[in-house]
């Protein structure tokens, strides 16, 4: 008879159902060595239990009145002279559920303990400083309990009396933060948390900021004080300052930045982009074409290691861009831009050969440009092609993806501004064609479409001979996504 499972295989055997949480879930009832175990990787990241299930509110509740029963006895001790709903006796569980917890998302738990206290107390037993007691009483836990937090989202929106929490000074802190990994935050949080996280933190490798009415002192401080900062996120929310005052700050980032993602509207400074030699990619999420003002100093600046160059709507004037793709299109994988330009997408065929995934936009009379890419870049697997008006209809776009696409193709996104007008006979003549290809590989067909828009699959002879072809192995994989996904 085989004996039980031994700790490092079980526990390695529970990660893979990491974003299985109803299987997870299930795990702790097996017995004491399964329930810990599940226990560690539910709790890692307890607040996503939120969005997997039927009844949030059952489940906030649940979470809430748990981490309570986690408290030590001189907090409830201090809840319970505040009529907060705990009387005693009071018991402790037998896991220390809070000690798992490696992720903070501040403003979804003040929310929750908001809605909970609401639900749980008495009118007239609820008001601002039982929340603000309660969230200060469970940070203070965590700071003492959790050994190393990976994630801290200070994101705080409109909840400002969180501000006033410095959970930075409570005992354990350092301990606690010291290899924090991640760190998402507004730029007009408390002071005295930047100050005290450039003390503590110097190894975050992952950072967000969100740009609000102001720039709180000490933020400069600790993006100066990190050693490893590998991924950076500067949004600036509406009517939001610019990064301009944190740029000499971001001077010692110029080796271990390697991922920079901005979002802005207004006219954003983006030439000190150009200290950043190591960036593998770059991401631009800008909705004003003046926001790109400052491209031209970017132009003929070299990234060696650049792969991944993105522009999710604006982009800047072709004459810029086509100079940054002849400078730093070799060594692209990916590349994304909303626009429809002829002669951006000729440089695209003549300087970026080794794409593994492309979006760009061709209107209807831009046929030979399209071949010509796919002729170019003998190394693309994917491509997402805008659809219907006065873009290239689907027809056009199978055939000549049958056609002319490189022997490593094998994703096909379809992203339909207009109503489908592919006919049945088309569609299936597309994948017999596909199914000629040497050498076989399955295709994986992606259809994203707008609001009110019917797709290939409002066709009913269409759904059936995608079925038909996925049993035969010629389709891998068909998917409809909301443009909004």
């Amino acid at each position: 008879m085989s004996g039980p499972l031994t700790a490092d295989c079980l526990n390695e055997m529970l990660e893979y159902l990491e974003d299985d949480k109803v299987t997870l879930h299930s795990c702790l009832l097996v017995n004491i060595d399964w329930c810990k175990a599940s226990v560690r990787i539910l709790w890692r990241n307890v607040w996503n239990l939120i969005y997997d299930s039927y009844d949030n509110h059952k489940v906030e509740r649940s979470i809430i009145n748990t981490l309570v029963s986690c408290l030590p006895n001189e907090s409830k001790d201090l809840l319970y002279k505040n009529n907060i709903g705990i009387k005693p006796p009071w018991r402790s569980p037998i896991l220390n559920y809070a000690s798992y917890c490696k992720v903070l998302p501040i403003r979804e738990i003040v929310l929750m303990i908001k809605r909970v206290l609401k639900n749980q107390l008495m009118h007239s037993q609820y008001s601002k400083y039982s929340k603000y007691l309660i969230t200060q009483e469970l940070f203070k836990m965590f700071m003492n309990q959790i050994t190393s937090l990976k994630s801290l989202d200070y994101r705080l929106g409109y909840i400002k009396q969180v501000q006033n929490v410095t959970f930075t000074y409570f005992s354990g802190a350092k301990n606690c933060l010291k290899d924090l990994s991640e760190f998402k935050c507004d730029s007009n949080i408390y002071f005295e948390v930047f100050y005290q996280l450039s003390q503590i933190c110097h190894n975050i490798e992952s950072m967000s900021i969100s740009f609000k009415e102001n720039i709180s002192d000490g933020l400069a401080d600790l993006i100066s004080s990190q050693k490893n900062l590998k991924q950076l996120k500067l949004m600036q929310s509406h009517n939001g300052m610019d990064w301009s005052v944190i740029i000499p700050s971001m001077k010692n980032l110029s080796t271990s930045l390697t991922k920079l993602a901005l979002f802005g509207e207004n006219n954003i400074p983006m030439s000190f982009i150009s200290l950043f030699t190591n960036l593998q990619e770059i991401i631009f999420s800008f909705e004003h074409l003046g926001s790109f003002d400052d491209f031209s100093e970017l132009q003929h600046v070299r990234f060696p290691h650049l792969k991944v160059l993105k522009f999710k709507y604006e982009c800047p004037k072709y004459k810029y861009l086509n100079k940054f793709l002849e400078v730093n299109g070799m060594n692209l994988k990916e590349f994304n831009v909303n626009y429809d330009n002829d002669s951006l997408n000729f440089s695209i065929a003549k300087y970026c050969p080794n794409l593994k995934s492309l979006f760009t936009i061709f209107i209807d009379n831009d046929v030979k440009t399209f071949k010509s890419i796919l002729e170019s870049c003998q190394q693309l697997e994917s491509i997402k092609v805008l659809c219907g008006d006065e873009y290239l209809n689907e027809k056009h776009v199978l055939n000549i993806i049958a056609k002319y696409s490189p022997k490593s193709f094998h994703t096909l996104k379809l992203y339909n501004e207009m109503d489908s007008d592919l006919l049945p006979i088309d569609l299936e003549n597309f994948l017999i064609n596909w199914e000629k290809r040497v050498p076989k590989l399955s295709l994986s067909l992606i259809v994203i479409k707008s609001n009110r828009v019917n797709s290939l699959e409002n066709n009913e002879e269409n759904m059936r001979i995608i079925e038909k072809y996925k049993k035969l192995g010629v389709i891998e994989k068909f998917r409809i996504d909301e443009f909004n996904s």
